[in-house]
């Protein structure tokens, strides 16, 4: 889909902000439907008569819609006779509203698929074919909800508003569109064409309006290094109007702005003063500070030709005084040019400030091919280009610059994540209230369905202290894109850290309910079962929990790892016996023999350590060789008859320990000095298996 507007040639050589999407063209195509007659004047009072005079048919009203007739007026009593009361009319319901054919087919394709940008287009195609109103304005207002910043479309809307003189409702959607894409330098000039091709210029207060929009207009998008076209426009009316010191005064204000055509405003700025009066283009403050001025530096005069001053008491000769008149003229036409030249170079200054910081950013200007809305993926060079101006930005420029910047990128790079969170970091140290704004703008419109801004903002607010608003923001989320942990994660910390205990507890039982038969269904165990026993400093309401969890998974590793750490994390001494049950219950369950090495090296590690009995040490010894016995023996099987290779056999010498036994303990009745000792397979062997247990978090939380 092709972007509408102005033509985007590469580099900033392009006059416009952005451009707009949609198909070329604003005619439309296709039998057009009657248009709606204006509404007709309120009738005049009828003379009194004794004949009724017949009913007349109510008139049609912009949107379609047909008012209702007016109640008869009742008739004057007799004196004697109570008026009756007769009961309030009622208003005539509006006929529910009909649409052209095959509306109903594009409109469930968009509403179907709310992210589908070409079923979008199309149904716009669609009711700008059938030049239908109220069709129009359906799609229009629903297309916007979700894609606020395509101005091609808001012109559209405003001008299929006009073609059916509506012209109060243009003017909203021009509104609405300026609020939504403040910096569209297209959309200010149309809507400002609109006002001076329908305001009667001879009235004041059309004047009034026209330069409080220009004023609008350059303070929302002024900034914009794309800007000039709206500057030159706004320079051009002043001139219309006659009033050369507020040309001036637009000029000392452009002057300043870094713009793509800083030299063109210069060079219009200095014929507007050679060819003007200056009392005419400076204001008398102005004028009367440089007039001191040339006054207290003044320029010494050329010397006048001797004989031309006459004798005393002698007349002047004729022809004289009118030369005399002539010097004056020519000292005034001389003052006039010096007044010029200082004026232009108490400028002069500004603009090499400004051609400084225009240099300084024009390169960054020259790598934004895309200064426009598009759903389209932007280019990874310019995506870098618009970090590396960012942070520039950032450092060196201004505030007022910086969140122009911001705007602009964040209209080309609308469907960007990590755009709206870096606005979001750098306006959470300025104001909350910005900050809170670009949260709304990002979660509502451009980023619904995306998990990390949401994080962020409930973040936001919690840390405001409103913790209700970051309760809705998380909730509402979660009932759009159901099923990811991090957002329920992210519900149950808020809870604990407010200390809603029960709702925490609540809402991991139902995620893990909710989850039944799927591998979060552990997941949430395991957090439920932590938050019992670290914050609730319950253990048995903890390990209820994870017992009822293996008996749904007896095979689940982590299940029974996080129970064993949490076992091995009470008093051991109290607690050997539940710890020895959970290393049981492991050895017994359909585990890989691999995972079952690893529990049954553990159990004799924990009874080296910490068991309160030898018998129970030997007997878990000897099972735990028999385990490495069937465990080696399934390694050495031979592969299509032939024996595994000399290297790949587990030798009694070997560093890894496990074909050998611990000193004091022999296997088998050998000789305990051929085995390894137990101090190194008690130091290597024990210190690679951790009693934490490893989670892929990755999977629910994703790296962005």
């Amino acid at each position: 889909m092709a972007a509408e507007g102005p033509e985007a040639p590469d580099g900033p050589d392009r006059g416009g902000t952005e451009g707009a999407l949609g198909e070329s063209g604003d005619g439309a195509t296709g039998a057009p439907a009657p248009e709606l007659p204006p509404p007709a004047p309120n009738p005049p009072a009828e003379e009194p008569s004794d004949a009724a005079a017949p009913p007349q048919a109510p008139p049609p009203s912009c949107n379609g819609a047909t008012a209702a007739p007016p109640p008869p007026e009742p008739q004057d009593p007799p004196p004697a006779v109570e008026p009756p009361q007769e009961p309030p009319p009622v208003p005539a319901e509006e006929p529910p509203p009909t649409y052209p054919m095959d509306f109903e087919r594009f409109w469930l394709a968009a509403q179907s698929n709310p992210h589908d940008f070409t079923a979008w287009t199309e149904l716009l195609q669609f009711v700008e074919q059938e030049n239908h109103l109220l069709a129009a304005r359906k799609a229009f207002d629903a297309f916007f909800s979700h894609y606020p910043y395509c101005y091609g479309y808001w012109k559209k809307y405003a001008d299929m508003e006009r073609r059916f003189e509506c012209a109060r409702e243009t003017e909203e959607v021009f509104e609405r569109g300026l609020q939504s894409i403040p910096l569209s330098m297209d959309l200010w000039i149309h809507y400002i064409s609109y006002l001076q091709s329908t305001l009667d210029m001879n009235l004041p207060e059309s004047i009034q309006k026209i330069r409080g929009v220009f004023e609008a207009a350059v303070a929302a998008a002024g900034m914009d290094f794309r800007s000039d076209k709206l500057w030159e426009l706004y320079v051009e009316w002043e001139r219309e109007q006659g009033d050369l010191r507020a040309v001036t005064g637009i000029y000392d204000r452009v002057l300043s702005m870094p713009t793509q055509l800083y030299n063109h405003h210069w060079e219009k700025f200095k014929e507007h003063v050679l060819h003007n009066p200056p009392k005419d283009i400076l204001s008398p403050e102005e004028l009367l500070w440089v007039q001191s001025k040339l006054a207290t530096d003044p320029v010494p005069k050329p010397p006048e030709p001797e004989g031309t001053d006459a004798p005393p008491g002698e007349d002047v000769p004729p022809g004289v005084e009118g030369k005399g008149a002539a010097a004056a003229s020519a000292q005034e036409d001389l003052d006039q040019e010096k007044i010029r030249e200082l004026v232009i170079s108490m400028r002069q200054q500004i603009y090499a400030q400004n051609e400084a910081e225009v240099s300084k950013r024009w390169n960054f200007e020259d790598g934004i091919k895309r200064p426009y809305f598009h759903v389209k993926p932007l280019e990874r060079a310019q995506l870098r280009n618009w970090r590396d101006y960012l942070d520039y930005e950032m450092a060196a420029g201004s505030h007022e610059r910086t969140i122009v910047l911001f705007e602009r990128c964040v209209i080309a790079c609308a469907l960007y994540e990590e755009f709206w969170i870096k606005y979001t970091k750098y306006l959470e140290n300025h104001t909350v209230t910005g900050a809170r704004s670009v949260f709304q703008r990002a979660c509502g419109y451009h980023l619904p369905r995306k998990p990390n801004i949401h994080l962020l903002w409930a973040a936001f607010e919690e840390k405001q202290g409103n913790v209700e608003e970051a309760r809705r923001i998380l909730r509402c989320f979660e009932e759009a894109v159901p099923g990811l942990a991090m957002v329920r994660l992210r519900r149950v910390s808020l809870e604990r850290r407010h200390g809603q205990l029960e709702r925490a507890e609540a809402l991991l039982t139902e995620a893990m309910e909710a989850n039944a038969g799927l591998p979060l269904a552990s997941f949430y165990a395991v957090k439920l079962a932590r938050q019992a026993c670290k914050v609730q400093q319950n253990l048995g309401k903890a390990r209820r929990v994870l017992v009822e969890a293996l008996e749904k998974e007896p095979d689940n590793a982590r299940l029974h790892a996080n129970l064993l750490e949490m076992e091995f994390g009470a008093d051991v001494r109290q607690n050997e016996g539940n710890t020895m049950r959970c290393f049981e219950r492991a050895l017994r369950s359909p585990l890989p023999d691999e995972a079952k090495l690893i529990f049954s090296q553990r159990r004799v590690e924990f009874l080296e350590d910490f068991g309160s009995s030898i018998h129970s040490l030997l007997t878990a010894y000897d099972e735990h060789q028999k385990i490495l016995k069937q465990h080696a023996a399934r390694k050495r099987a031979p592969e299509n008859g032939s024996e595994e290779p000399e290297d790949k056999r587990l030798r009694p010498d070997d560093g890894s320990g496990l074909g050998g036994g611990p000193v004091g303990f022999p296997s088998g009745g050998g000789d305990t000095t051929s085995s390894p000792s137990y101090s190194y397979w008690y130091q290597h062997g024990y210190g690679s298996y951790s009693y934490q247990s490893p989670w892929n978090y990755n999977q629910y939380y994703p790296q962005t």
